[in-house]
């Protein structure tokens, strides 16, 4: 065993801890470094655990049961404590480490009868590895036995290497040394002795005792500090009230919980409104039972983190540098205003889409549902969810939040779960059938469209949906505010086929007119969808078809549609049993062009004299602009031609020098061609005048159309 090893938890410090606690001191009044080192780590826990037991029971401890608990869908709760205390009190609570954070963000303290709070003590917490480094013996790295001797060199050991050696460490060296056909690497402690230096290997020391008693003392307290380090019990903060008589004090504060969430129960009748049945479904992963808590849960998303203020905190100091050689700071913006406005009036725009109905409305409606359904219930095979279930929510506004106030004390073990009716009665709805082809190429989906007739802010969900007393399929929705509308789908309509078509589509220029060297056109595209909707079932239905919505394209046929998202057009047909009905969609496009005259060709310019809509004028100036290009293109192609023909006389120039470079000067071939060289430089004259010409006429026939494109104001 390695003596100087630290120990993996205080209850394996030591394998014979209670032999080390036993042993008898040996002769000089210590006993080994090892057994010293496990018994001072069970001693500090086993003083420290029986302790916090010891003051958590203390009966004079005023008693603040919990009280009151709100849940919200952001992933924090609001806990409230609430009971009396007698003169000047002391209350403990007891926490996880986690949440000591949140505790110290958001606790508030409310003494009812004119008492004042006092301070709120609570046990602190360094980083460990900073309170290690501060003790002589640094373990942060959990250092080996070598290491550990290597960082108490020059102090003085008493060791047990088979006899009792008493020296002065030297240091720690590897020594390679041979095992069987193999070698492997030794760690020797070398010592300074009163008989001189001796070099013991570490694997035959059985125990190792500092002489130095302080230095022993701080590995031992370097120790405890691991092992306190480990564990991970709960945290004691002592709230103080100060005053006199009984009285009555409140403490609330902030933890994290699990979000609560919603599931609906939706059932669908032929004769009866829907009726929707909603459950709350809250968890108590806390390690306090709630026993009669008054339980809210608030649907809203506030804003909420966790700020590290438990830990005690060293801010590194920055380096200052002369002001000549410091750079600039990083700088943090913050969010454009018009760009928040704009967001803001997305929002306005949504909440005035559908206005509210007035209350006594919305009674009315409720009282005419609520007749209805009873009608039904009273059919055989009605599944009627009113049976011995009762809404346990009391709805209102708290702020920009809506809550759900349960009615009645809730009591719930810890480490438990539960569902909670929030939501029972019948509501608004009609039986539609939606059409999209990118979700299925064939059929539409059985669906409706609800309306939030309740008082209550539904909160996203799933839906189970029960059509005839039977499972129909499932839903989900987002948020609903009440009076909203939504449509949900929860299973395929295999009754209904939609055929979808696309009828073509086509491209008409409806104006031309030219100005300033520009042709500037417009053009009308036009494309159409055809919808045949076939109904295979017993009764009508509503069919509602999908299609993408583009801005650029404006709708034509039908002049509006039955509704509009963002993304998605929706037609409504009335689809008969039996009789096909067809649904045509026409949209059209104005696409304006700007095209520079001088960048047009023949072909396309043809285009434009050939349509019935341009104006004869217009088409007197294409027909010029024609004429023009014709005369400049004549031009290029005889510059060209005699560009052409200068190369073809450079060739031949160049053969008839490599031919005169093998004859003599006054043979006749030489001769021969010293003519024709002259004949065709007074050619090269010619054709390069020629050229001049042409260039000069090229520009001037451009700068001529040029103008004449500019002057141009055609309609």
């Amino acid at each position: 065993m390695n003596p100087l090893a630290k120990p993996r938890s205080t209850e394996h410090a030591c394998p014979r801890r209670k032999a080390c606690l036993d042993r008898p001191a040996r002769a000089g009044g210590t006993t080994s470094w090892g057994s010293c080192v496990a018994a001072q780590v069970l001693l500090a826990a086993g003083v420290l655990i029986p302790a916090a037991t010891a003051l958590a029971q203390d009966s004079g401890q005023a008693q603040l049961p919990l009280s009151r608990v709100v849940l919200f869908s952001s992933g924090v709760g609001f806990f409230e404590h609430q009971g009396e205390v007698e003169g000047s009190a002391r209350v403990e609570l007891r926490f996880n480490v986690s949440d000591v954070n949140d505790l110290l963000k958001s606790m508030v303290l409310m003494d009812h009868g004119g008492g004042q709070i006092g301070a709120v003590t609570y046990g602190s917490k360094d980083p460990i590895t900073k309170t290690l480094k501060t003790f002589a013996v640094d373990l942060t790295e959990n250092p080996t036995l070598a290491q550990l001797l290597a960082q108490v060199r020059g102090e003085r050991v008493v060791i047990e290497a088979g006899s009792r050696i008493e020296g002065t460490i030297l240091g720690i060296e590897v020594r390679k040394q041979p095992l069987g056909e193999a070698v492997t690497e030794v760690e020797v402690l070398n010592l300074l002795t009163d008989q001189g230096l001796r070099s013991i290997p570490l694997a035959g020391v059985t125990t190792i005792r500092l002489a130095d008693e302080r230095l022993n003392a701080e590995l031992r307290q370097a120790l405890s500090v691991l092992a306190l380090g480990h564990a991970t019990e709960k945290k004691t903060v002592v709230l103080n009230f100060t005053g006199q008589g009984r009285r009555e004090v409140q403490v609330g504060y902030i933890q994290e919980a699990p979000i609560w969430k919603t599931s609906y129960r939706l059932v669908l009748e032929d004769d009866a409104p829907p009726h929707l049945q909603g459950w709350a479904i809250v968890e108590n992963t806390t390690e306090t039972d709630w026993n009669n808590v008054a339980l809210t849960l608030v649907s809203g998303r506030p804003i909420s983190f966790v700020m590290n203020l438990y830990d005690p905190l060293y801010v590194p100091r920055p380096v200052v540098e002369p002001e000549l050689f410091a750079s600039l700071r990083p700088q943090k913006y913050q969010q454009d205003l018009a760009a928040a406005e704009a967001e803001f009036r997305k929002q306005a725009d949504g909440a005035n889409a559908q206005p509210a109905a007035p209350a006594d409305k919305l009674a009315a409606g409720r009282a005419l549902r609520r007749n209805r359904a009873a009608e039904a219930t009273g059919r055989a095979g009605a599944l009627d969810l009113r049976q011995g279930v009762r809404s346990l929510a009391e709805a209102t506004e708290a702020g920009e939040l809506f809550q759900y106030r349960i009615e009645g004390g809730v009591t719930l073990a810890r480490q438990q779960s539960a569902m909670l009716p929030i939501v029972n009665e019948s509501v608004e709805g009609e039986k539609v059938s939606i059409f999209n082809p990118a979700v299925h190429p064939k059929h539409p989906l059985n669906g409706l469209q609800l309306v939030n007739s309740t008082e209550l802010h539904l909160m996203q969900g799933p839906i189970t949906v029960f059509d005839g007393g039977t499972y129909a399929g499932d839903a989900q929705i987002e948020d609903l505010a009440p009076g909203t509308r939504r449509l949900i789908s929860y299973a395929l309509d295999l009754d209904t086929e939609v055929v979808a078509q696309s009828t073509g589509s086509s491209d008409l220029l409806v104006s031309c007119k030219l100005t300033k060297g520009l042709l500037l056109s417009t053009r009308k595209l036009a494309r159409s969808q055809t919808y045949t909707v076939k109904n295979s079932g017993r009764r009508q239905k509503k069919v509602l078809i999908e299609q993408p919505y583009d801005s650029l394209w404006k709708l034509i046929e039908p002049q509006q549609p039955a509704e509009q998202t963002r993304d998605l057009y929706r037609f409504a047909v009335m689809a008969q049993p039996g009789k096909p009905v067809e649904l045509k969609v026409s949209e059209e496009r104005r696409l304006d062009e700007r095209v520079a005259l001088n960048n047009l060709d023949d072909n396309t310019i043809n285009i434009y004299l050939n349509a019935p809509v341009v104006s004869q004028a217009v088409k007197d100036a294409l027909g010029e602009i024609i004429r023009r290009k014709r005369e400049i293109a004549e031009i290029v192609q005889a510059r060209q031609n005699a560009e052409q023909q200068i190369a073809i006389v450079d060739q031949e120039q160049a053969r008839i020098r490599q031919n005169m470079a093998q004859l003599e000067r006054n043979s006749e071939l030489y001769n021969r061609y010293v003519q024709k060289f002259s004949e065709q430089e007074d050619r090269v004259e010619q054709l390069r005048q020629q050229i001049a010409r042409l260039t000069e006429r090229e520009q001037a026939l451009r700068k001529a159309l040029d103008d004449y494109l500019l002057r141009l104001e055609v309609e």
